[in-house]
């Protein structure tokens, strides 16, 4: 395999402080290799076709020109440019996150807060954002088809009773790419994990449910699942289904972080499995990582479908590209045909269930 150039990295940020932290952090960093800084949005923007970063950091609060029109600028002369913001840990800096990511932003990441020493400060920096940097170099490395593994065929005809999505980075502009497109009188629920921190969450639950059909909540303990609704993961909390009688109900919990993720996909996925058995579609959409790959395989194990986002559509194709790899994923499917897939699944599926009942009738 052909050894890759560094990753250059342009940091945009006005305080001094964390371009001294974050340049540190790069510059210790194998494979990544510190492009410059920038004290501001209007720099950036001189500096980017002199400098030639891969990646841009880009913080939100900045005067003068802010980072959300530093991003549109940006996105508008650079397209394909990643840009991850830089953000601070409170509901604006949350709300602002979710715009930039509107706008057209790569990924994200979360500022220390004042309170951490430097050491720990440097610590979460490369925990969140070394990681990321990193993975946007993923989308280059295409997976061979000889390593996607072909599900053994099985006709299927099992009524479908649940939508279980996992996703991670592109995650928010996928979700209100496909969540907007199922329709309000969808006859089962749809649960998703999408990683992210507490507030985020939220805000997304509420951005989505602004543009959906359905009705979009931030899942909470002992809520009654109900056709008709989209429930989103709490932020640091992994969110579960369990059996109560003749309900099916939401469960949150703290337990250890899976693939360093707290909510986790393979937590949501190995309940659907245990609660609806062969019942369940899963959908995984783009992400870095492989979270998802063990809960997938727990849901086919129980007779449910997977379907997961192709390699072109998927800002970064970690956690789909794990289960095609695994050879779990029944169909792989451009970002835009997800939904209607999802509609078709659950109506035609419903549909066969219903003659055979009436079949079945005396």
């Amino acid at each position: 395999m052909p050894v890759l150039p560094p990753i250059r990295v342009l940091v945009v940020d006005d305080s001094m402080v964390v371009r001294k932290v974050l340049s540190d952090i790069l510059a210790a960093s194998p494979g990544i290799d510190l492009a410059g800084t920038a004290s501001s949005g209007e720099l950036a923007l001189v500096k980017i076709p002199q400098l030639k970063p891969d990646v841009v950091t880009l913080d939100i609060e900045m005067p003068g020109m802010s980072g959300l029109q530093a991003l549109a600028q940006i996105r508008k002369l650079y397209p394909k440019l990643p840009v991850i913001m830089f953000s601070t840990l409170t509901e604006h800096g949350a709300a602002a996150t979710l715009e930039a990511l509107a706008l057209g932003a790569t990924d994200y990441a979360t500022k220390p807060t004042s309170g951490d020493g430097l050491a720990d400060a440097k610590q979460q920096v490369h925990r969140e954002l070394i990681a990321k940097i990193t993975a946007l170099r993923a989308p280059a490395l295409r997976l061979p088809l000889s390593a996607i593994a072909a599900p053994p065929h099985r006709p299927i005809q099992r009524r479908i009773d649940i939508v279980a999505i996992g996703t991670s980075t592109g995650g928010p502009n996928a979700l209100a790419e496909v969540i907007p497109l199922l329709p309000g009188d969808l006859p089962v629920p749809v649960v998703v994990v999408q990683h992210m921190p507490a507030l985020f969450t939220h805000l997304l639950a509420k951005h989505l449910d602004g543009k959906a059909k359905l009705r979009v909540r931030e899942g909470s303990a002992g809520t009654q699942l109900e056709p008709n609704c989209v429930w989103i993961a709490p932020g640091d909390f992994h969110m579960f289904l369990y059996r109560d009688k003749n309900l099916v109900r939401l469960g949150v919990n703290q337990d250890a972080p899976e693939h360093s993720c707290r909510p986790a996909v393979d937590v949501l996925f190995r309940s659907v499995a245990r609660t609806f058995g062969p019942h369940a579609l899963a959908v995984v959409m783009t992400g870095m990582g492989s979270d998802g790959t063990l809960g997938a395989k727990a849901i086919r194990q129980a007779g449910g479908e997977i379907l997961i986002q192709d390699q072109a559509t998927s800002v970064v194709w970690g956690m789909p590209g794990a289960v095609a790899a695994a050879g779990l994923a029944d169909q792989i499917y451009p970002l835009g045909n997800i939904a209607p897939e999802i509609i078709r699944r659950v109506a035609s599926r419903r549909t066969l269930a219903l003659r055979a009942s009436a079949t079945l009738s005396p």
